[in-house]
């Protein structure tokens, strides 16, 4: 489908009432839902889309924000209102869309989310060293690098999370002067007002998880609950309460 000054792979299951909204964390594609996407189509209309860049999206050629492209989506399949489900960087997405244009999030489910504006995430240590290997040309030293940090819940043998990771760093590259910041969210969370659960991976990282505390406490009644077998990766680690948890948020939108 188009977006400006470029196009995104998008799908739709069809369907009436409140469309849910997947959106990817940046360590994979879309295809980190697959394994929730049926049980979640069962009962709702539900949209996903690839990030420019990454999975099945062409890279960018210009400049442009993940809102902007959130309300391209939002607007091409002609909803008004959804529930966002946001995974790492979906999850700072819709965040953001809901502080700028709260009139189209009904709800948010939010699986190890991301946020704009908050200090605690933007430490450069992490991108320095996947620089540093990619100027090495070093590709598995990257998704050695990507298990160590986001699937720790794993093993060291984890080819299901290493494949995710490994498709997924094109995208960091690709994007490197296109992708505009969005404005910062982290300042402005006590706005939402919207029925919100964020869910964070005890085997995350601690910065990761500490973020994610402070994000659930300044959202008004945001739900905050603690996955003990997730690392930054639920919809692999533990796909059936994801898919509990995100239908139980979609019931308690009014």
């Amino acid at each position: 489908m188009p977006v400006e000054g470029g196009e995104v792979w998008a799908e739709d299951t069809g369907g009436e009432g409140l469309p849910l909204v997947l959106l990817h964390p940046g360590v994979s594609a879309s295809s980190v839902w697959d394994t929730i996407l049926p049980t979640l189509a069962a009962h709702h209309r539900v949209i996903r889309y690839d990030v420019r860049g990454f999975g099945r999206s062409p890279a960018p050629g210009g400049p442009y924000s993940l809102a902007g492209d959130l309300l391209a989506v939002l607007d091409h399949f002609d909803v008004g209102r959804a529930v966002l489900v946001g995974s790492s960087m979906g999850g700072a997405t819709a965040l953001s869309l809901a502080v700028d244009a709260p009139a189209r999030v009904a709800g948010l489910a939010l699986f190890c989310p991301g946020v704009t504006g908050d200090p605690a995430l933007e430490s450069t240590e992490l991108l320095d060293r996947i620089t540093e290997l990619a100027q090495q040309g070093d590709l598995d030293g990257m998704v050695s690098l990507g298990l160590r940090t986001w699937a720790a819940a794993g093993t060291g043998e984890d080819p299901e999370a290493a494949a995710h990771i490994r498709a997924a760093i094109p995208g960091w590259f690709n994007n490197l002067g296109h992708q505009m910041p969005d404005p910062d969210a982290f300042g402005r969370l006590g706005e939402i007002a919207v029925p919100c659960l964020l869910a964070l991976g005890e085997h995350d990282q601690e910065l990761v998880i500490r973020s994610n505390e402070a994000v659930a406490a300044r959202i008004p009644g945001c739900r905050l609950v603690r996955l003990a077998a997730s690392d930054h990766f639920p919809s692999l680690r533990e796909p059936e309460r994801v898919a509990r948890l995100t239908l139980e948020l979609y019931d308690s939108v009014g």
